[in-house]
């Protein structure tokens, strides 16, 4: 029975880093490829450690898939939101069928402020 679970784990968590692979190829702007490949390749990665872990019935072995688990699913999202607002500073151009840039109003481009819209507002 865990054969079973161990191969479907592996099989779900090689499609998933598949489909963040082809997100690289395929996707048009550096915006899009991040989000596909901080989701799916989180994920994806997080399965193969998972089914790893389950595979050797080790303890220590588990605790490490579940520490590399941890590191990934917080790591991923930060490292991907860091790429991509570097490459919004430097310029990278969006798509060509990108419809809304909300940052461009809101982001002070001289100290990388971001602003919120409500500091000239007077308080009550």
């Amino acid at each position: 029975m865990s054969e079973l679970v161990v191969s479907i784990l592996l099989l779900l968590g090689a499609a998933l880093i598949l489909i963040a692979a082809i997100g690289v190829v395929r996707m048009p702007d550096l915006m899009l490829r991040m989000h596909a490949t901080s989701k799916a390749g989180a994920l994806g990665g997080g399965l193969l450690a998972v089914a790893g872990g389950l595979h050797f019935a080790d303890t220590d072995v588990m605790v490490r898939a579940i520490a590399i688990v941890v590191f990934v699913v917080m790591t991923a999202p930060i490292a991907a939101h860091a790429i991509a607002r570097a490459g919004y500073f430097v310029g990278v151009p969006f798509w060509d069928r990108t419809l809304k840039d909300e940052l461009r109003e809101r982001l002070d481009t001289r100290d990388h402020m971001l602003r919120s819209g409500l500091e000239d507002k007077p308080r009550e």
